[in-house]
């Protein structure tokens, strides 16, 4: 379960998240869409306590990300666009290293292990060093790696980029498996046909502030369009900025 309340971030006299409240459910898959500088990283930096909010909470299974940050990160998994790896390390090496960061046993993160690496077809890489390995495999090693743990909350930021048509597939199920199976999954996302395709409900971030939350026939029928969440998406960005230029003319 995910719940931010009140959830601010200013830099300077930039606002870059404004007072954003949401709960997201145990096993729910939620992403969120909005343009370039709408807030989408900014708010994922502090829900996953990379970077501490001006005002308002984050929490993780109930735990305070910023009062109790051991607690989630023994929760949570976070893949940000560009993933972290260490290079010189083969695939196989940085998941055992991953599974020793949380303190799994041996013989859990051998069996874990094996099951995703067959899962995300990384078996002729395990040897190689990750620097050599093409963006898109580093990606799925990321993924794979981030789920060794079992997390209950997963947060992964443009979770496509860089996958071919066939590995896209592969992660697409084996994320609403996990979801399935009570995972909640946070995501960001430039592409409306994945949010379509993937989440149970969409949050739509404008000018740091969520402008629509709901399902895909709830956004629909809020934003008045019919047919593909694009129409929904440029028509309710739309009505915030018109209300926004509406504001700033009248004050």
């Amino acid at each position: 379960m995910i719940e931010l309340v009140n959830l601010t971030k200013t830099f300077g006299d930039l606002v870059a998240v404004n007072n954003v409240s949401l709960t997201i459910p145990r096993g729910e898959f939620f992403a969120v869409l909005g343009p370039n500088a709408a807030g989408k990283t900014t708010t994922i930096k502090m829900l996953t306590g990379l970077i501490k909010p001006t005002g308002g909470a984050a929490r993780v299974a109930g735990f305070d990300v910023q009062t109790q940050p051991l607690e989630v990160r023994q929760r949570l998994a976070y893949v940000p666009d560009f993933p972290f790896l260490y290079d010189k390390l083969t695939p196989w090496e940085f998941m055992r290293f991953t599974g020793q960061l949380f303190r799994m046993e041996e013989e859990r993160v051998m069996r874990d292990a094996k099951e995703l690496i067959a899962r995300f077809n990384l078996e002729d890489y395990l040897r190689k060093p990750i620097e050599g390995l093409s963006h898109g495999t580093k990606q799925r090693v990321a993924i794979a790696s981030a789920l060794l743990h079992a997390p209950e909350v997963f947060v992964i930021d443009e979770p496509m980029v860089g996958l071919d048509p066939h590995h896209s597939r592969v992660v697409k199920d084996i994320l609403k498996e996990r979801s399935g199976a009570g995972m909640t999954v946070f995501f960001s996302t430039h592409q409306l046909s994945v949010a379509e395709e993937m989440a149970d409900r969409i949050g739509i971030i404008h000018q740091g502030r969520f402008v629509a939350v709901g399902t895909k026939e709830e956004l629909r029928r809020q934003s008045g369009s019919d047919g593909a969440l694009e129409n929904s998406f440029l028509a309710l960005t739309a009505q915030e900025a018109n209300h926004n230029e509406e504001k700033a003319a009248v004050q």
